[in-house]
Order: C-alpha cells, then sequence, then structure tokens
C-alpha cells in the first residue's frame, strides 16, 4: 500500500523510509530523526517492528510509524534441528522424541508393576495356569531390562538436552571451527549461514519497503543495512533512483555481543561488510566512530556526524488547560526537593555500571539514586533493587520507567547529579553518548568514568567529576565532590554557545542537508 503524505496541501521533497529493529518507543534518536525529517518538508515513514502479537501504526509529528510483527523461525540453531553426533552422540533428534521415550518407558514400568501385583493378587484374572507361568517368566526377564532401558533413556535424554544447550550458546570448539570454515568458504557472505536469522528482517520489512516506493531509505544499524541495501537494488533494477542512508550508531566490532556466541559477531560483522558499500552515505554519532567506519569499510566520503542530542528544552505554556501533566522524577521517587538525588537514564547492563551506582550507595549517606530505564520490572533492574536491600540502602534506590523523548530534560532536571559510570569498552571509549547531552541540557554536575572521549569533554568544559571506571571507592569520591559544590560545576553551562549545538534542531538540519543532496542534487545542480 502506497504511504499518503501527512499534509496533501505541503509539497513534499521526497518520500523517506526509515528502517529500524525495534519498537521505536525509547529509541530517542531514531523518533527524533522521523518527526524532524517529515517537520522539513519530507514524507516519512517509519517501520519498526513488534517481537509478539500485531502491528500497530501511529504518528510522530507528521511522519507516520508502522510496526510490523516480527517472525524468526530461522533464529533457530543447527543443533535445535538436526543431531549433534559430534557435539552429543547418544541425543536424541530434536523435536519430541526423547520426551516421548521418557514417557514410554515410564508406561512399560508401570505396567509391569500392575501385572507383577495381578499375578499375586487376581492370579484367575491373569489367565490359566500355563499362562500365569509364562507370564511370571516374562516379568522376571522385563524388570532389570526395563530398569537398564530407563537409564539409558534417562541418559540419552540428558544428551539431548545438553546438545540443545550447547548448541543454543554455540561456545564450544565444534561452533568455533564452523565459524572459521564458513568465513573461509564464504567471507563476506558467511553470515547467510552464521547468522540466517537476518533473513527474517527481510522477509518482515522487504515488501512493505517495496510499496513505499521510497526516493530514500535511512537503515538504523546494522541488522537494517541489509534489508535497506537490497530495498535499494531492487528499486533501481526496476528503473527507480534511490538512495541508500546507513545510520551506524555502534561499531560492531566493538560492542559487547547481544548474543554470546561464537556466531554473533563474525555473522553480523560479515553482513554489515558486505552492505556497506551500497551505503550513498554513511550517518553516524561521532566522529571517531567515523574515522573506524571509513577505514573499516573504506568509505569515499568521510561518514557524516549527528548527535544524539536532545531536542532543546521548551517551557509548557500554562495557558494550555488540557495539557497532559508531565512527570515529576522525584514525586516518582517519593523525595522531597532537598534530597540529594543522582540519577541514570538510560539503558541498563552491568557494562553501564549500575552494579557499582548500588555498591557505592551504602557510602553516601542520605543520598538518593534514581535509574531512569525502560522497563523497571526487568530481571537485571529486580536484582540491583534486592542487592539495594542486601545493602541495607533499598529505600534510597528507585527505579522509573522512561518519559517521552521531549519530556527527558526536564524529567531529569530536578537530580542533583547525573551519572554516567560506563565500563571501559572499545564502543564507550569513542562518542558522547544521548544521556551525557541530556544531562548537560538538564544543567546537571555529572559523574563519568575515564572513557576516553567522555571523560575528556568533561575535564575540559569543567561541568563535572571524572572516577576511574569500576572502581566503587572512586566513584564515591566523585560523587561526594559535586553534592559538596554543584554550583561550580554547573557554571559551566553558563559558557556562551556551550549547549547550542548539542540539540537535536542542530543535528536535524545536518540531517536535512544530506537528504536534499543526495535526492535533489547540490544547490549547484539544482540551478
Amino acid at each position: 500500500m502506497e504511504a499518503q503524505s501527512a499534509d496533501a496541501s505541503r509539497p513534499s521533497k521526497g518520500r523517506v523510509v526509515m528502517l529500524v529493529d525495534n519498537k521505536v518507543d525509547g529509541d530517542s534518536r531514531v523518533q527524533k530523526a522521523a518527526e524532524s525529517a517529515a517537520a522539513a518538508g519530507w514524507d516519512v515513514t517509519l517501520l519498526g517492528l513488534v517481537r509478539s502479537g500485531r502491528g500497530r501504526t501511529w504518528k510522530l509529528g507528521d511522519a507516520e510509524v508502522r510496526l510490523l510483527p516480527l517472525k524468526t523461525p530461522l533464529s533457530k540453531r543447527h543443533a535445535e534441528r538436526h543431531r549433534s553426533p559430534l557435539r552429543r552422540p547418544f541425543a536424541y533428534p530434536p523435536g519430541p522424541m526423547a520426551a516421548y521415550r521418557r514417557q514410554w518407558i515410564k508406561a512399560w514400568r508401570a505396567d509391569l508393576a500392575t501385572r507383577r501385583a495381578a499375578l499375586r493378587v487376581a492370579p484367575a484374572a491373569v489367565g490359566t495356569a500355563l499362562f500365569r507361568k509364562a507370564e511370571k517368566l516374562r516379568l522376571t526377564v522385563a524388570g532389570p531390562v526395563s530398569r537398564f532401558m530407563q537409564k539409558w533413556v534417562e541418559f540419552r535424554a540428558r544428551q539431548t538436552s545438553q546438545a540443545q544447550q550447547a548448541g543454543r550458546a554455540l561456545r564450544g570448539p565444534i561452533d568455533r571451527a564452523f565459524t572459521a570454515v564458513w568465513k573461509g568458504v564464504k567471507g563476506k557472505r558467511a553470515w547467510r549461514r552464521l547468522e540466517p536469522v537476518l533473513w527474517d528482517y527481510e522477509l518482515t520489512y522487504g515488501k512493505e519497503i517495496d510499496a513505499l516506493k521510497p526516493d530514500l531509505i535511512h537503515a538504523n544499524d546494522f541488522r537494517m543495512l541489509g534489508v535497506g541495501a537490497r530495498a535499494t537494488v531492487r528499486a533501481r533494477a526496476a528503473g527507480r533512483s534511490v538512495k541508500l542512508v546507513w545510520d551506524a550508531h555502534e561499531f560492531l566490532p566493538g560492542v559487547r555481543p547481544w548474543e554470546d556466541n561464537a556466531h554473533w559477531i563474525p555473522g553480523n560483522t560479515a553482513h554489515e561488510s558486505e552492505y556497506a558499500p551500497y551505503a550513498d552515505a554513511v550517518v553516524t554519532v561521532s566522529e571517531g566512530l567515523g574515522d573506524l567506519l571509513r577505514e573499516r569499510h573504506g568509505l569515499k566520503e568521510q561518514p557524516t556526524v549527528v548527535l544524539n542530542a536532545p531536542d532543546r528544552p521548551v517551557e509548557l505554556d500554562p495557558a494550555i488547560e488540557d495539557a497532559e501533566p508531565e512527570p515529576d522524577l522525584r514525586e516518582l521517587c517519593g523525595i522531597d526537593s532537598d534530597v540529594p538525588l543522582v540519577v541514570y537514564s538510560g539503558s541498563p547492563g552491568p557494562q553501564r555500571g549500575l552494579g557499582d551506582m548500588v555498591e557505592a550507595l551504602p557510602e553516601l549517606d542520605c543520598v538518593h539514586m534514581a535509574f531512569v530505564v525502560p522497563s523497571p520490572s526487568a530481571a537485571y533492574i529486580q536484582g540491583l533493587l534486592r542487592r539495594a536491600q542486601e545493602l541495607g540502602v533499598g529505600d534510597r534506590l528507585h527505579a522509573v520507567p522512561y518519559v517521552q523523548h521531549w519530556q527527558v530534560v526536564r524529567f531529569l532536571s530536578s537530580a542533583d547529579v547525573g551519572c554516567i559510570p560506563i565500563h571501559h569498552w572499545p564502543n564507550h571509549e569513542i562518542a558522547l553518548i544521548t544521556k551525557f547531552f541530556e544531562y548537560s541540557h538538564a544543567r546537571l554536575p555529572l559523574v563519568v568514568s575515564d572513557v576516553k572521549t567522555m571523560s575528556e569533554m568533561t575535564r575540559s568544559t569543567g561541568q563535572g567529576e571524572v572516577c576511574r571506571a569500576e572502581d566503587v571507592d572512586d566513584l564515591v569520591r566523585a560523587v561526594k565532590a559535586v553534592l559538596a559544590d554543584p554550583k561550580k560545576y554547573q557554571a559551566a553551562y553558563d559558557k556562551p554557545g556551550l549547549l547550542d549545538t548539542w540539540t537535536w534542531e542542530a543535528q536535524a538540519g545536518v540531517l536535512d542537508t544530506l537528504y536534499t543532496r543526495l535526492v535533489l542534487g547540490t544547490p549547484k545542480e539544482r540551478s
């Protein structure tokens, strides 16, 4: 179905289809890009996904958002589909066979017990005297045979379970050998064997993109790069001019794998390497990441930097009586305005240092901490809350949900400290992350770990303290220093122009200029 412009009276610069491999909610960069591009005159459709249930559609400003239901049958690993003669040679084949055999042997054993009892208590019902003698002989043999068979079936069932677990984990020598062989045989095309689940994304998005007939495809991150590239190839083969923008959010070889196995990084990096040459332009979040991408993929142009900056804060209009009330961070935490509050806002995970914050809390008398996260009920967050209880500070740790992206800055501004205690990981070293800009616009003094780019910026501006990553004592020191003299650090935000370029409005202009050049040409080409 072909999308219609949100405002038929407004001329469109062209049709843009944005692709993202999430449900859009919580991805502020993607939301802001879609909304601002539509406001700049592009006809924008943003395609995301839901992993369960039905899709849905809504509006972000003048941009249309469609969530597509994703099915992932190709995510099943080889060991979940086939026997594993090398991994566990005695395992049953995948499927119901192990459960069937275990139940069958239990039924056989139950039958033997009943027949033995019947010989004792109801011999006439069993049969003739000759039959009963034969039955007794059969049961004498069947007893030990059935016991042996039960042990054998249980052994094979355990082998099956272990084979399935090992096959899903993909961390053993067989898995590393499998990866090495396919990388050697197929090179960049090896992802077809290592990460075939990437085809599930293609089969979910492909027809939708083709029906929209875009002038430009904006593919966010590595999974959508292949989807966008293949759609671009199909369109050009059909005689249509389509441009592809690849928005690289991270340096893929340096990420902490979403799945810790021998296939994930090699498979996804191979996929990225195959399709990176199809991009007409690359967008990324920092100059450092741009340098790495250009070197890795031999890009002809330096990637365009579009920072993960927040919307410029705006004052609410008190005259609008029916305006939806904005959430209040301190109210959600149940604390007054004079209680010291340290906030972390963003995706959680061990490598992001939230555990270090919890361990530091007993040494920070009267200080409360708030984790602003996508799902406060998630197992990882609940584990941190339990740990705080064990440390005797459970009443001073709070987990609250995300707010809308345009509310973030005001929401965070009631805190006293913005904390980013992330650990050393390649991607953490090369960019100023979203929460850095959000804290800055909220005028929060910062406590950041000594990852390269962020610590250098914090020291140069004077807007916060730097602590050693994974050092709880140094984190305590840094938080105490900031709380002791917050105005010293807040004064950095008074520097003229510091925050002006750290706004999405400035970044949206960069993106619009790139789209215009690709689709409509340079001013000289248009004249």
